[in-house]
Order: C-alpha cells, then structure tokens, then sequence
C-alpha cells in the first residue's frame, strides 16, 4: 500500500529531511546567538554518537575512549589557532616571545618541533583527521589482530583515555596542562569570538554534520554495513566464510575516530578553548550516553540523544550542579533496562505505527471518496 511505502521505505529520508530542517531552519531562528552558540556545542558531540552508532550499534565494537579522538582533533585544532594568537608582536611582554603564553610561564624558550606544522592551516586540518585515524589504527590493530574484543576492549579503550589525560596534564609546558589550550581568538585573522563569526561556525558545523550523516548511512546501506552487522551477531560465521573481520573492526574504528576528530576540531573553534577535561574517562562514557539515549541502532537518534542530554545536562546541572552525574549514570541505567533501543526504538515501535494507521486511514477515505464520485457521475 501507499502508506507503508511512504511510512517504512521512505521514513529515513522523511527523518533526514525533518532533521535538517531542525538543524538549519528552525533552530536558527528560534533562539539567539548565544543560545544557538550552545546548540552548535551540542551537536559538536553528536559527531561522537555518530560514530559509535557505526562502531558500536552496527560493529558491536563498545569503545569507552571516544574522548580520546575528540580531544585529538580538538588539540590540533588548538595548536594552530594558539600559534596565531602567538605572534611576537601580540606575545612582546614575554620573556620569550612568540611562543605561547603557556610555555613562556613553564620556562620553555623554545617552541618544540611537533608545534612547528601547525603554523599552517592546510597541515592542521590534515592532522585532525590523520592523527586520531592513526592512533585508531595502532589500537586497533593492536587489539583487533588479536582478537581482543567485548568488554577488555572497553576497559581497555577507557584506560588508554585516562593514561592521555594524564600525559596532557603532566606535559603542562607543551600542551597547556589542566588549564588547556586557552585564549583563542582568530582564525586566519578572522575574529571567531565574535556573534556573526559564532553564527558562521554554527552552520559550518551544521552542514559538517549532515555530511558525516550521509557518509555514515551509505556505509549502513552498504555491503560493509550488512557484513558489519553479521559481525556484530555472529562474528565466528562471517570469520569462517572468509572474511577478515579484524580489518573491518578497524576500519570502522578508524572511522568513528575520524568522525569523533571532526567534532572536536569543531568543538573548539566555537568554544574557543580545548582542555584535558573533554579526552578522560567521564567525557567519554558520557558520549556512550548520548548514543545510548539516542538508539545506537539509529544515527538520527545519536543526533537527537546528544542534543537532548546536553540540554538536560545544562538544565539540571545549573540547579543541582553535585548531582548530575549520578543523574547521568541513572539516565543510562533507565535507557538500558526500560528502553535498550533509544528514543529511536520508542519512536519505531509506537508512533510509527501509530501514523501507518492513520495514513491507511486517510488513504483508504480519499479512495472511497473518489470512488463513490466516480460512480455518481
């Protein structure tokens, strides 16, 4: 019938539609910038969920360290913008000038060589994507070779998150310590603190993200994807019919790395700071939350559940900032008991079927309608 093609067949691209229109229209103009700032913060962690969505809902790969990559890309992105923020000219009160301020309070004379690249724009936004891949890569084929897998991989991805927040903390002088990368202000010369400048990145972002949608659902619809998901079920099988799933582990590994990447490069731009706090264990489960709440089986639903917790997390933290995170951990706990798929399981299971009734509905009165016109005539 009509409507359960345009309901089921159709239904994810009426969600993509609805989802854009959200992201680009509606929300746009119906709060101001600051506001809307908050959004784009938001949907920054939305990159995360869609990726875990690939790695986790479809690969059945639980990766606890998602920060990691986040943190990655956002640094790169942090360094280049701390390097122009770093000309003598700005840094003259210095000891040292031309380095940043950091590094002059640590009594570093001289920038480190891994700092020089990120003079340049073009080699930054290669390493956002090629530094937190290549980290996937070397824990992947680290962990996947060997057929390590299920919850070592997960606790083995959040302690290799705490052991990089560590290394960050302790490196005060080359990487800005607990304090972080701080102070950034333009990109290219181009005040990104500014309102317009805010509300430019916001939809910079915002297209970044449906981009990363689309590639992530022709991965689902995908021979990978069928295959990724005869992994997640029954990965001695697919092993036996001759496939290499530890390199279709890692793939998609490197994947949400690279989706988690662009997030956080995008996460620091319109926050205009990058720290430690968002590469450790907390910020990291607090991402599996999101897709959780979501549906880790839906990569609109990841979009939805990031938007949706933050909001909630800002509500409820400015009211009772002590008890958020056992509100958190509660929330997932609720999410995985009552409801394992996400909202996007609620939303299958009752309203669409409810709107396929209705449409029947609709379209069986417009057909007796016509019907019985026709016969009058």
């Amino acid at each position: 019938m009509l409507s359960d093609t345009f309901l089921f067949k159709q239904r994810e691209w009426l969600a993509f539609v609805i989802l854009a229109a959200i992201i680009l229209i509606v929300l746009p103009a119906s709060v101001d910038v600051f506001r809307l700032n908050l959004v784009g913060k938001y949907l920054t962690y939305a990159f995360v969920a869609l990726g875990l969505v690939l790695c986790w809902g479809l690969g059945g790969i639980l990766s606890l360290g998602q920060g990691i990559f986040f943190g990655l890309g956002g640094y790169c992105m942090a360094m280049f913008l701390k390097l122009e923020a770093s000309t003598p000219e700005a840094t003259k009160i210095q000891s040292t000038p031309g380095i940043p301020d950091f590094m002059d309070w640590n009594q570093v004379t001289e920038l480190p060589f891994w700092w020089q690249p990120f003079h340049s724009l073009g080699f930054t936004l290669i390493a956002i994507l090629a530094v937190p891949v290549l980290f996937a890569y070397v824990i992947g084929a680290a962990m996947f070779k060997r057929r390590v897998g299920g919850v070592y991989f997960a606790i083995i991805t959040q302690a290799i998150a705490a052991i990089l927040t560590i290394l960050i903390i302790g490196q005060q002088g080359y990487t800005g310590g607990v304090n972080g990368i701080t102070d950034l202000r333009t990109l290219l010369g181009w005040d990104i603190r500014t309102d317009a400048a805010k509300v430019v990145l916001y939809f910079v972002n915002a297209v970044l993200l449906i981009a990363c949608l689309v590639l992530a659902q022709l991965v689902r619809k995908s021979k990978f994807g069928r295959l990724l998901v005869a992994m997640r079920d029954r990965e001695d099988r697919v092993r036996f019919s001759g496939y290499d799933v530890s390199n279709f582990k890692i793939f998609i590994f490197c994947l949400a790395a690279a989706f988690s990447a662009v997030g956080g490069a995008m996460f620091t731009l319109q926050v205009g700071f990058m720290s430690p706090s968002f590469v450790g264990i907390v910020p990291s489960i607090e991402m599996v939350i999101f897709c959780a709440v979501g549906g880790r089986l839906s990569l609109f639903g990841a979009v939805y559940g990031a938007l949706l917790v933050n909001f909630a997390k800002t509500s409820f933290s400015e009211s009772f900032p002590e008890l958020w995170l056992f509100a958190m951990g509660g929330l997932f706990i609720a999410v995985v008991m009552a409801f394992p798929l996400g909202l996007a399981g609620v939303i299958r299971e009752h309203v669409e079927p409810a709107l396929l009734r209705v449409t029947r509905r609709l379209v069986l009165q417009r057909g007796s309608a016509v019907a019985a016109s026709s016969s009058s005539q």
